[in-house]
């Protein structure tokens, strides 16, 4: 990887994480890159250690890095077990790699904007003031396979009940979490799911009459 570029007054970081959009994200980097033939990078960040990867993750980044390979990419990062914020990350590999482009996806909480209004996007902005973005939305595909089972996300808050949790649309002092949720089509009762961020980290349960089906997804133990 690396080859030596003509253009080194600019480089592109492509900043990915686990999903089918990455691959996509990645070889929009690629383009651009070959236009203003100057470095690319790829960042992925995850909270935990490399060898804790489920088998998707890793199938994941296995593909990438055979893309990495592929596109002849100046380098691959891989940030695991890293409990920084994300935004904090990416701002230092982008200063130690005099990066000029960052290349995003429309992440889940800009999918969502009723959970940050954009506020992940405002953090980039204060933290990284040296560079220009480039926001890359989410495959059509992927939004028509979450909009054809669920209606339009509502925001919604988690609850403690009992030894569980409930949605609850009513913002109190209890609440633990606060995300979307996402309506079964074709019920009256509240089945569906609850998206909502834990740790950096867009976390999902699922939701039977108000309840949470498996309480230890609460703290995404498993995807």
């Amino acid at each position: 990887m690396g080859k030596v570029k003509g253009r080194m007054d600019e480089s592109i970081l492509v900043c990915v994480y686990y999903g089918p959009n990455g691959e996509r994200l990645i070889r929009r980097g690629y383009k651009m890159a070959s236009i203003m033939d100057c470095p690319l990078y790829i960042l992925t960040i995850d909270p935990l250690p490399y060898d804790e990867f489920n088998a998707e993750k890793s199938e994941y980044v296995d593909r990438w890095k055979e893309l990495a390979e592929e596109l002849d990419v100046e380098d691959f990062f891989i940030r695991d077990n890293e409990k920084r914020p994300t935004a904090k990350v990416i701002s230092e590999v982008a200063h130690q790699n005099n990066i000029t482009q960052i290349i995003i996806g429309q992440t889940a909480q800009s999918r969502w904007e009723e959970i940050t209004k954009g506020s992940f996007m405002n953090v980039l902005l204060r933290e990284i003031t040296f560079v220009d973005f480039h926001v890359v939305s989410v495959d059509r595909a992927i939004k028509d396979e979450i909009e054809g089972l669920f209606e339009k996300g509502v925001r919604a808050y988690l609850i403690e009940d009992g030894d569980g949790f409930r949605v609850s649309f009513t913002l109190s002092k209890v609440v633990k979490h606060e995300g979307i949720f996402f309506k079964e089509v074709g019920t009256d009762f509240n089945n569906g799911i609850f998206k909502f961020m834990n740790n950096n980290k867009m976390c999902q349960v699922h939701i039977t009459d108000d309840q949470v089906t498996d309480p230890s997804m609460i703290q995404c133990k498993a995807e």
